[in-house]
């Protein structure tokens, strides 16, 4: 298990990550990262742009077919 120390960064917070964190997860200073929250908790996710349109087009159809989605839940 690592440790982050949460510190000021203007008006924001940020993470110091730990440099074998940054390693394990393929990424480096100034990539970014996806903040998703599930049933587990908060994970850390590296940013992946096929992923990312894939995603806004899933946000797209279910605004599109809210009505739809929404008595699908019922």
């Amino acid at each position: 298990m690592a440790t982050a120390k949460i510190i000021p960064v203007g008006n924001s917070a940020g993470i110091i990550l730990p440099k074998e964190i940054l390693a394990r997860m393929n990424v480096e200073k100034g990539d970014t990262l996806y903040i998703v929250e599930g049933p587990q908790g908060i994970r850390l996710i590296p940013y992946d742009q096929e992923f990312a349109t894939q995603m806004e087009a899933a946000r797209e159809v279910m605004r599109e077919n809210r009505d739809v989605l929404q008595r699908l839940a019922e």
